[in-house]
């Protein structure tokens, strides 16, 4: 498995998602917290068809993160992609980490 290295961990704020281009199509790349733990799924809101999912809030539902939608508010499983409320629309999920202060994504 081969990662691309996306930004510096410092370039997400703690709470917030960014989109990154991720060999050809968009990822939103999430920073649920101060440290180092990031997730990285499909930026693409299944039910509206636009980019616009690293924009979501951060949840947390049963001990799990997830990210609602800022269109139609459904949830995607920041680890999985799963869409909490119909799995029909679920979102690809992508192997993330930090490595030296950088964010890799897997490509």
């Amino acid at each position: 498995m081969s990662f691309e290295k996306i930004c510096k961990i410092d370039d997400i704020v703690p709470g917030t998602g960014v989109c990154a281009l991720v060999a050809g199509q968009q990822v939103a790349l999430f920073r649920p917290s101060a440290d180092e733990k990031v997730f990285a799924i499909s930026n693409t809101d299944p039910f509206a068809q636009s980019n616009v999912l690293s924009r979501g809030l951060i949840v947390e539902h049963k001990d799990e993160l997830w990210v609602a939608s800022p269109l139609k508010k459904q949830r995607f499983n920041l680890s999985t992609g799963v869409c909490m409320e119909d799995e029909r629309f679920n979102v690809k999920s992508f192997k993330a980490r930090v490595v030296k202060g950088a964010v890799e994504v897997s490509a």
